[in-house]
């Protein structure tokens, strides 16, 4: 059965609404006058095609409407195809009782449908009579073709006739008021065949003056294009004064049936494009969403393996340009992922709010795309960041330390070595066995001060190997070298002590052999030697490097120093007094005549190399005070820095906390619309943005206190790192709030409810919200969240009458992961899901079954004439092959395309 003739299938309860009009209708053929001939030849075509278009569907037709309908057979069996119901078995007798019975099974069966009859009786159709039998097929077209045609509540006529003037109102020379005079010309059958299929015919070409070719053309398409016979002769209509108004009725209610479907089928149509749009643009988001998640979790997983490197550079040098990559990536690398994390998240929230809105399935990213897997690897990420910058700075300490230690060792080794150059072959030498008395003697106060400086210089050399056991300890990169230099000192300085030794027990030997010595050379030495020793510690101490962090520490070296200076006197005095000894022995010496030969025998320092020693020390004092004013400067220069730093910091940290709690305020009592909500927010993200400038001039102090190895700020708790969390933080908060106030825009229109509405629902929604949580708490939930209690306090404000079984079924609703508490998303959802007028998979699979013609498959040229090129080729493509009896080899099944679109079981 075919969509027209669904429409004209009628239930046997059905009562007749327009009995009157038919009644005056009736009038028109019931009254005894004669019909007027070209009335008459008319309708008689008109009828006869009329009746042929029903009854070729059942492969027969007449020729003589009054003869062929005089047995009855033939109405009967017009009247099952029009109404689709079944009639009482008729007669197969070929008497005239039979077919009088079967003419009366066709009457009564019109007159179950609410039609009364007047003066039709079985035995004028059985007789041929040619008026009885046109009114019957008349009351039979009003019944079935006209009745159900009605525009604004108006009859059946009046209703075709304002159908037809809208239809023409747009078109030239087309003034349709009745149903005889206004189709003369043609023009208005041809402006309704235009105007709904514009391909048929070219208006622009057609004259008023040419009546007979207009109704022609009009005939012609009508009949190969549209299916509706030709019912009328173009020169009778011109012909005839008054054309017949029931014949022109039959025919142009032929049109309205045809494009009345036409419509139905276009109106399904749109609604299929517009699903289809929706699906395909919701797809597009899905692709998009995978893409950026792919491309942010492949950028953490070649991060990380970086950050999670801590394998020591061997140079400071190296080790800076560690810190330094480290830098960039987070001024520079970093915080464009931030925003995309960001971006991808709002992309999630907007695409499934889009998702609910159109009744699809929530979007599921592929497996380890999730918005959770993208924050557990952001949140790895976090962690291992957290600790690479502490762990470079400690390497940069540790090789600054190592570079101050090797150094020292360096200066320790080489004074050492100094020193012992030659003790070895000295030591070794037995020219006591050809000494004179004198000369023993001499010897034996020699190698007494030598052991003396022997024992002085045991404080460097284990000063060397405590260094170097610091320099392993701290694992220096040539410790190799270190360990085999401070080896060598080792194993020399035991084989010193080992040949002083050795030359002490020969001395001893012999000492008895020598009784003079010079004492006055002897006291010298032993004063000398260890105040050399002295001098020579001072030296060193005076050109130690020194590695300070603070003005206290500098202080301290500076204190230390004062202090050295403070025993100069008593060491000048310990200087005087040992020149005073030599000073004594040329005394004595030209007192008494004796020629010295100007060698200490004891000793080879020389009253020249003590002053000459002392003129050193007391030239470094003054360059150590140099130094340590420098110092003293520099480290008032990061003290500065430090406070400028601070200054700063102090200012735009708690800046950003206010923010924060601002923002929350924003987003939870501003008042007005959405779009001024909207509004707002963007102007306060705007003066967020502004704010960077202050945060890139913290970062400019901050770069200038790194590369001045500043690690401490007694001034501040903010350090660089608590800001920029700090600030990524603001930035993500308004961004998501500005997020959530779109997706309640997009709520608020696809669900129809106006702002006062909204405005209601948010006001209940924070009064029952601030019962519970606090500001700090309300930044985290992004506008905030409801327990249950709260909820059901909410709901009975606003005048629901809650029982246990219906609280617990809206639970169900608003909370279906049993999380324990309601979003605003939820509650608005839950208050506009029963009145919501949304796009269901019933209401798409119905207008699928529009377009396939009433079949439970639709086949692919129909989708091509019927959709736009793209929405047609999406369908073909996703639909599956339709399987069934007699179904052609492109039948697709639209009924379980229309339930995947929603994520539903097939219905």
């Amino acid at each position: 059965m075919t969509a027209v003739e669904t429409q004209m299938t009628y239930s046997n309860s059905y009562t007749i609404h327009h009995e009157e009009t038919y009644m005056t209708q009736e009038e028109d053929w019931d009254r005894d006058l004669l019909l007027d001939p070209a009335w008459e030849k008319q309708q008689r075509k008109t009828f006869t095609a009329w009746c042929n278009s029903h009854l070729r569907k059942a492969g027969t037709q007449i020729e003589n409407i009054e003869e062929d309908f005089r047995n009855g057979l033939k109405l009967m069996l017009l009247l099952e195809v029009i109404s689709g119901e079944r009639l009482p078995k008729p007669d197969k007798g070929k008497m005239r009782f039979h077919k009088i019975a079967n003419v009366n099974k066709a009457l009564d069966f019109i007159c179950s449908k609410g039609v009364k009859l007047v003066s039709i009786g079985a035995e004028e159709i059985v007789d041929g009579n040619v008026k009885m039998t046109l009114g019957m097929i008349w009351t039979i077209i009003l019944r079935f073709a006209i009745q159900d045609i009605s525009v604004e509540e108006t009859s059946a006529k009046e209703g075709l006739l304002l159908w037809c003037q809208r239809k023409t109102a747009p078109y030239r020379n087309v003034n349709v008021q009745n149903f005889h005079i206004s189709w003369k010309d043609g023009l208005a059958l041809c402006a309704l065949i235009h105007r709904h299929r514009p391909d048929l015919i070219d208006y622009s070409k057609l004259r008023k003056d040419d009546p007979i070719g207009n109704l022609n053309t009009a005939f012609e398409v009508a009949e190969k294009f549209l299916d509706i016979p030709k019912m009328l002769d173009a020169e009778d209509i011109v012909n005839t004064p008054k054309p017949d108004e029931k014949a022109i009725m039959t025919y142009v209610s032929c049109f309205y049936h045809a494009f009345a479907g036409a419509e139905q089928a276009e109106t399904a149509a749109n609604r299929i494009c517009k699903v289809l749009a929706v699906n395909q643009e919701n797809e597009k988001l899905m692709e998009e969403y995978e893409k950026l998640a792919s491309e942010l979790l492949e950028w953490i997983r070649r991060t990380i393996p970086w950050l999670e490197n801590r394998v020591a550079e061997q140079t400071m040098r190296a080790m800076q340009q560690k810190l330094e990559d480290f830098r960039d990536y987070r001024r520079v690398h970093k915080p464009p992922r931030v925003q995309e994390k960001c971006q991808l998240e709002i992309n999630f929230n907007t695409l499934q709010t889009k998702l609910r809105l159109s009744n699809r399935p929530a979007f599921m990213p592929s497996e380890g795309k999730m918005v959770s897997d993208i924050a557990n690897a952001w949140k790895g990420l976090e962690q291992v960041e957290k600790g690479y910058e502490e762990w470079l700075l400690t390497e940069i300490r540790r090789l600054e330390r190592l570079d101050h230690l090797a150094e020292k060792f360096k200066q320790k080794c080489a004074m050492h070595e100094a020193w012992t150059a030659g003790k070895e072959d000295l030591l070794s030498q037995k020219d006591y066995e050809s000494a004179s008395l004198m000369e023993i003697r001499a010897l034996m106060r020699k190698h007494e001060a030598f052991e003396s400086d022997l024992a002085a210089h045991q404080d460097r050399v284990e000063q060397i190997a405590a260094i170097a056991q610091e320099l392993n300890e701290l694992d220096y990169h040539d410790a190799a070298t270190v360990n085999t230099r401070c080896q060598g000192i080792c194993d020399q300085w035991d084989n010193l002590g080992t040949l002083t030794q050795k030359r002490r027990d020969a001395l001893e030997r012999v000492e008895k052999l020598w009784e003079t010595i010079d004492q006055l050379y002897l006291e010298f030495a032993k004063r000398a030697a260890p105040f050399n020793n002295w001098m020579d510690g001072a030296m060193e101490d005076l050109q130690d490097m020194f590695i300070v962090h603070s003005i206290e520490e500098i202080q301290s070296l500076i204190t230390a120093h004062d202090q050295f200076k403070a025993t100069l006197p008593e060491a000048d005095k310990e200087r005087m007094a040992t020149l005073g000894i030599h000073n004594e022995i040329l005394k004595i010496a030209q007192t008494y005549g004796i020629k010295l030969s100007g060698i200490n025998p004891y000793t080879n320092l020389t009253p020249q190399d003590i002053s000459t020693k002392w003129d050193t020390v007391k030239h470094l004092v003054p360059l150590r005070d140099q130094m340590l004013q420098e110092e003293v400067a520099r480290q008032q220069a990061n003290e500065r820095l430090r406070r400028q730093f601070a200054a700063q910091a102090n200012i735009i940290g708690p800046w950003i906390q206010t923010k924060m709690e601002e923002i929350s305020h924003v987003s939870v009592d501003i008042a007005g619309s959405l779009e001024e909500q909207m509004n707002s927010l963007k102007q306060y993200e705007q003066n967020i943005i502004n704010y960077k400038s202050n945060i890139d001039k913290l970062e400019g102090d901050h770069q200038l206190i790194q590369e001045s190895l500043i690690f401490d700020n007694k001034h501040t708790n903010y350090t660089m790192e608590h800001i920029r969390v700090g600030w990524e933080q603001l930035l993500t908060t308004i961004a998501r709030t500005i997020n959530e106030v779109e997706n309640q825009i997009l709520t608020r229109d696809a669900k129809g409810i106006s702002q006062e509405q909204l405005n209601e629902f948010r006001a209940s929604f924070n009064h029952f919200d601030r019962v519970r949580h606090s500001w700090t708490q309300k930044i985290n939930y992004m506008n905030g969240m409801m327990d249950p209690d709260d909820f059901r306090a909410c709901l009975i404000s606003m005048g629901y009458d809650l029982g246990e079984v219906e609280f617990a079924r809206i639970m169900t609703l608003v909370d279906p992961n049993n999380t324990g508490v309601v979003t605003f998303q939820a509650f608005i959802d839950f208050m506009t899901r029963e009145t919501a007028e949304t796009d269901t998979a019933e209401q798409v699979m119905a207008s699928f079954k529009i377009l396939a013609s009433d079949k439970n498959y639709i086949t692919v040229e129909e989708l091509r004439r019927e959709l736009p090129p793209e929405q047609a080729e999406y369908c073909i493509s996703r639909m599956t092959r339709f399987v069934g009896p007699n179904s052609p080899t492109d039948a697709l099944d639209y009924i379980s395309f229309s339930s995947a679109l929603y994520g539903e079981s097939d219905l």
